[in-house]
């Protein structure tokens, strides 16, 4: 039996595709965080009972990981597809900020990192285990984009694991702000004070 007595085979056969249930849970999130999202208001977006949804997800914690993995798996495609392009090293990196760096306030791939990161103190190992695995991706596309320009003599020979992990600080740091709407520095400012962080770094040794 489902949560709430619906029958395993009744809610299989009722539920609507995944990818619109965390669609829906995404854009609730986005625009009222976590507390505004409701099982049962997201059943009625999605035509689904509140039953049903947790028979799925078990929780709202767990709808809110599920709906950042499912985030993060198509930036994790656009990623990878912009890192394999034609192009230098250096012009790659710039996209691979681009793209890290959230459009503006209430950025919806960044409120899903937000309310992660908010619940990460009582989360248990597996739930730890799987926002490191997302954490982890991202850092092994920089180090692995930092070694090429390296081998190419774009870059200076630094320690690449060490640089990604400093750039990937800076880009969370200056994320967050630009992400929960403090009038610090804007997007375009962002984006320069990195790249300048990342040419200083990177600057090949005359």
């Amino acid at each position: 039996m489902a949560a709430g007595g619906v029958p395993v085979r009744a809610a299989r056969k009722n539920a609507p595709p995944r990818e619109d249930v965390l669609v829906a849970a995404m854009a609730t999130i986005a625009e009222r965080g976590l507390e505004g999202l409701t099982m049962a208001g997201l059943g009625r977006q999605v035509g689904m009972s509140s039953g049903h949804l947790l028979y799925y997800f078990g929780s709202k914690d767990e709808l809110l990981l599920q709906t950042l993995e499912w985030s993060e798996a198509a930036l994790g495609t656009e990623r990878r597809a912009l890192l394999s392009r034609p192009g230098t090293a250096h012009e790659r990196v710039r996209a691979y900020v681009d793209l890290y760096v959230p459009d503006g306030p209430r950025d919806p791939h960044w409120t899903l990192w937000l309310e992660v990161w908010n619940r990460s103190q009582n989360a248990g190992p597996q739930e730890r285990e799987r926002q490191a695995a997302i954490e982890g991706a991202w850092h092994r596309d920089l180090v692995a984009l930092l070694a090429e320009g390296i081998s190419r003599g774009e870059f200076r020979p630094v320690d690449p694991d060490r640089l990604a992990a400093r750039a990937r600080a800076l880009l969370d740091g200056f994320s967050i702000q630009l992400a929960v709407g403090l009038p610090l520095l804007s997007r375009e400012a962002i984006l320069e004070h990195v790249r300048e962080f990342l040419a200083d770094a990177l600057a090949p040794q005359e």
